[in-house]
């Protein structure tokens, strides 16, 4: 049986923890927001209280679509922690693992072949992108089996 933790718990557990425990080490932490925070937001967060929160969300740039799952301290966490201008969006599909099945940059989207019509169009709409039903490879789980970037080689 899994315990979850509200945002404080789980805060209040970090700061009492040395190297590992909950969350990971606060040396990891520290390395990723040296690095990216002056690049883009860094955030501590969960989804449905879990921490796997790349397997379960998909974002870029203008917009991040989080699973029905996500609760609304969790949701209302990511509205105050991200800049004004990025879109936070609980989107409604049965397929939850929203990073499995998605995969996207800040122009284009491939999607599981069998998300929901308007879960297409939810993903068009927040993250602005064009959106292509395929597989990758044969395999349908798309952003499993790739990603994307804004860089141009």
């Amino acid at each position: 049986h899994d315990q979850f933790y509200t945002p404080t718990q789980q805060q209040t557990i970090k700061n009492n923890t040395k190297n590992e425990g909950i969350g990971g080490s606060k040396n990891f932490y520290s390395i990723f927001e040296s690095e990216l925070s002056q690049h883009i937001p860094v955030v501590h967060a969960t989804i449905a209280g879990c921490r796997f929160v790349g397997r379960t969300t998909v974002g870029n740039r203008r917009g991040i679509l989080v699973p029905n799952t996500t609760s609304d301290i969790e949701l209302q966490h990511l509205c105050n922690t991200l800049p004004d201008n990025v879109v936070v969006q609980r989107i409604e599909e049965r397929l939850s693992a929203l990073g499995n099945i998605v995969a996207c940059n800040d122009h284009v989207a491939l999607v599981h072949p069998d998300v929901d019509r308007e879960t297409e169009d939810v993903i068009g709409d927040v993250l602005g992108v064009e959106v292509f039903r395929q597989t990758v490879g044969g395999q349908a789980l798309v952003g499993s089996y790739c990603k994307f970037t804004n860089q141009v080689s």
